[in-house]
This record gives structure tokens, C-alpha cells and sequence, in this order.
């Protein structure tokens, strides 16, 4: 299974569902040596830590950072692996992206607000600066496109072609329960595979704003961004109607009732704590640039598996990483059981 993480579009949500899925089953994970695996750098098997040439173990899974290059992948996953990864409505992940990687992103640092810089992002963008990627076309750029690239048709659209042969789905975020159920019957899991609490996000008022010129300059600076996000929402609803309307909302119903009684057996109040101080330490989020990231309390109360499995799905991405890597690194070198995906290619 190869899942692609991009930035900002509740992706941390997803790993973590396949974390739980994985860590449950003492599945083999192709980890990075350390938080992510080569990124921005194009992806090299050798940013696989113990990748052996010799291919004396099978990797499961891959699911963390990297910026989408399919022959290394293949080096590294089995053929016939699943292919699949996550878009968002450019605006938004841009306006995301201003706020978490205010920091470390030039542009960004030097622009006065959102509103600034999308009225004039030549001011303050430089295409060759460190980490600029980050301050236009984001999703192509980890899709492993050039984000300073020229909108052209022919090019645009033999990318797309080539994206369309590599990924077996496109997840979308706005339509995220509609996006869990069709990888549910991609992957022939069980729907309770699929529970989760939204990680790595922000509270609402945190969300900036902009004017309408403003957002229409936006989206003409991520052009490609927009490209991309069109075509994949367009076959997305292809899948949605290939699934049958009534049997999605049968079972996004279903889905959301699952996660509700989990929010109710797990979490102390009704969501995300306001306090970030009243989460532990091992399981308190990071934060970054000027984003307040949103964790969660637990009750309490909780005990043996129940506390186990509730632990699990609140762990921010770092955190569970650190345990897979300590899981893994205690693992005695051995050639790994052959798993597969049972795999709906309907």
C-alpha cells in the first residue's frame, strides 16, 4: 500500500489510520531515518531506512512525506501495490500552508498577511529560495511536478495522464467520509478500519480570511494547484456515482456513528480541547509557525484495550511515528510474511 501524504489536506488524519492498521496487524512499514522521507528532495529508496537492494524483506506499507517519484517507489513496494493519495481545495490549503509554515517559508515570513501576499506575491516570492514550494502549487509539487512549472495544456495534461496510470484512487478532503468509505471497498476493509478523530487541525477562528479580488488572484498564482484539483474532483464523483448514492449515505451514516461513539467511549468533552496545556506531554500536538493545533483529552477512566486504542487514535503524527520506529528498531531483522491487499479494482 503506498499512500502518498500531501501537505494540508488531512492527510495526518489518514496516517493515522493506517498506522493503527498496520501497528495492529505487525505490519512492515518502509519508515524515513527521521520524520520524513527525503522531502523535498524527490523520493529515493535509499530514504527508506534499512532499505535492502538485496529485497531480503517486503515492505507493506509506505505512507509518510515524500515527494511522488513512481520508479524509486517501485524499487522499494511490491508490484501491484495500492496507490492512493489526498487533494483539498487549493485556496484552502494555501491559506493553511501561510499559517503553518509562516516560519520557515521566506515568502511568507515577509509578507505583513494572507490578504498582502496574495494581492501581490511577486513582492515577496522568489522561485529559487528556500523552501518556496511551500508558498506555491503545494499538491503538484508533492505530486512531484515543478510548482514554478507553466500552466501549458499539453504538459499539464501529460502529467495528469501519468497521475491517473499511478493512482488507483484520489481521496478528496472536503468530501472526507465519502473518501474513507471508497477506500474502505478499494482495500475490502471492515468500516470500523476507518474510524478516526480529525488530527493536526486548527480551530475555526484561526482561519484566515481574504477579499474577493484577493482570492482571485490566489488561484491564478496556483493555477497548476487548481488544474490538478479539478481533475481528480471529477473523477471522484465518477467513483461516488459508480458506488450508488443511496449505499454512500447508507454508509457514511454509518461511518460518522462509528466515530461518535468512539468520541463518546474515548474523549473528555466533545472535541478537541481548547487548553492544549491539559494534554499530556506524550501526547500533546505540535504546533507551528502561527497555527494553534487542536489535541484531545482523554477520560480518565480508561483502561486495557479501550485506553489502548483510544491513545492510538489521538497520538499526533510525530509521536506515533517515534513508537513504529522503536517498534521497529526492537524487531529482530527478519525476512517479512507476505501480506496482501485484498483489492476491489471495479
Amino acid at each position: 500500500m503506498v499512500f502518498l501524504k500531501t501537505h494540508k489536506t488531512a492527510s495526518s488524519t489518514v496516517l493515522n489510520i493506517l498506522y493503527r492498521f498496520g501497528d495492529r496487524r505487525n505490519l512492515t512499514f518502509a519508515l524515513p531515518f527521521l520524520d520524513h522521507l527525503g522531502y523535498p528532495s524527490l523520493f529515493q529508496a535509499q530514504f527508506v531506512k534499512g532499505f535492502d537492494r538485496t529485497r531480503s524483506k517486503e515492505y507493506n506499507i509506505i505512507c509518510n512525506h515524500m515527494r511522488f517519484n513512481l520508479p524509486e517507489v517501485e524499487k522499494v513496494m511490491p508490484k501491484h501495490s495500492f496507490y492512493f493519495t489526498i487533494l483539498r481545495n487549493p485556496d484552502h490549503v494555501f491559506e493553511s500552508a501561510f499559517s503553518y509554515y509562516h516560519d520557515v517559508a521566506p515568502a511568507f515570513r515577509q509578507a505583513p498577511s494572507l490578504e498582502e501576499f496574495a494581492q501581490n506575491p511577486d513582492k515577496y516570492y522568489r522561485p529559487n529560495e528556500m523552501n518556496s514550494h511551500l508558498a506555491r502549487n503545494l499538491m503538484w509539487f508533492d505530486l512531484g511536478g515543478d510548482h514554478n512549472g507553466a500552466d501549458k495544456p499539453e504538459q499539464v495534461n501529460c502529467t495528469l495522464r501519468d497521475l491517473d496510470a499511478a493512482f488507483d484512487l484520489v481521496l478528496l478532503s472536503e468530501y472526507f467520509d465519502q473518501s474513507l468509505v471508497l477506500l474502505r471497498e478499494a482495500l475490502c476493509w471492515s468500516l470500523e478500519d476507518m474510524a478516526y478523530f480529525q488530527l493536526n487541525a486548527r480551530g475555526k477562528s484561526d482561519v484566515l480570511s481574504l477579499s474577493p479580488s484577493a482570492a482571485i488572484k490566489l488561484r491564478q498564482w496556483n493555477s497548476l494547484d487548481w488544474l490538478l484539483y479539478r481533475h481528480f474532483n471529477a473523477s471522484f464523483w465518477l467513483r461516488v456515482a459508480a458506488y450508488g448514492e443511496a449505499r454512500m449515505d447508507h454508509d457514511v451514516s454509518r461511518l460518522r456513528e462509528m466515530s461518535r461513539r468512539l468520541s463518546s467511549t474515548c474523549l473528555l468533552g466533545d472535541g478537541p480541547a481548547a487548553d492544549i496545556q491539559a494534554i499530556p506531554l506524550e501526547i500533546r500536538p505540535l504546533s507551528s509557525g502561527t497555527a494553534k493545533i487542536l489535541g484531545y483529552v482523554l477520560k480518565s477512566n480508561l483502561t486495557g484495550p479501550t485506553k489502548k486504542l483510544c491513545t492510538k487514535m489521538i497520538l499526533p503524527e510525530k509521536h506515533y511515528l517515534a513508537r513504529l520506529m522503536k517498534k521497529r528498531d526492537q524487531t529482530v531483522p527478519q525476512s517479512a510474511k507476505r501480506w496482501r491487499l485484498k483489492i476491489s479494482r471495479d
